[in-house]
């Protein structure tokens, strides 16, 4: 389990087609991953598969590939990274299990006052979850619904910290985005729907 909260952004070293999959070697700033641990990269949770001083690698199966935008990922592209919690940790952000729903499109990027306000296109499924001040995870950073502009749509305010210490700061229009919906809201949804409908 992860909380979203962002604690190294690591680079993009190598690529490699393997039998375990698309095989990415992440330098970062980590010197004490072990093989096996879980490690959220750009929110999804990958298992890692082997160490080396400042640098892992993990494995993305095709059935991950399909449903992120991980197969795009190429060297030198920025990915934010996050160990899993433990027990003892803070939960600062809120519960991310590091499972990708869908991706999201950049909309729109524009500068208010001391924020920068991003408009996402979002999948049904994942827009049927939002609610106005309510948790969102994309690219593994725990965030909150600004504003719901218009169906399919999220508005996010990101501050200065966020766009300095995340890949938040490189999004621009039309960029694919991880989107992890609020797994509270996924019970709700699920335990409502043969009362309810699916609506």
């Amino acid at each position: 389990m992860f909380t979203g909260l962002v604690d190294d952004v690591g680079t993009i070293a190598e690529v490699h087609d393997t039998e375990a999959g698309r095989e990415f070697r992440i330098a970062c700033r980590y010197d004490d991953v072990v093989v096996g641990e879980s490690i959220a990269c750009q929110g999804a949770c990958l298992t890692v598969r082997e160490v080396g001083p400042h640098w892992f690698t993990a494995a993305a199966v095709v059935t991950t590939l399909d449903r992120t935008a991980i197969a795009r990922w190429h060297v030198g592209h920025r990915v934010n990274l996050e160990r899993a919690m433990r027990a003892s940790d803070r939960l600062g952000g809120h519960i991310v299990q590091g499972h990708v729903d869908g991706v999201g499109q950049v909309r729109s990027v524009q500068r208010r006052d001391d924020a920068w306000l991003i408009e996402l296109t979002v999948p049904p499924d994942i827009d049927e979850l939002l609610v106005p001040h309510g948790a969102i995870t994309v690219d593994g950073v725990s965030l909150t619904v600004n504003a719901l502009p218009a169906p399919g749509v999220l508005q996010l305010s990101i501050i200065d910290y966020t766009l300095r210490h995340t890949t938040l700061g490189d999004r621009v229009c039309g960029d694919g985005v991880h989107l992890e919906g609020d797994v509270i809201g996924k019970y709700v949804r699920r335990l409502q729907r043969p009362y309810g409908g699916s609506g």
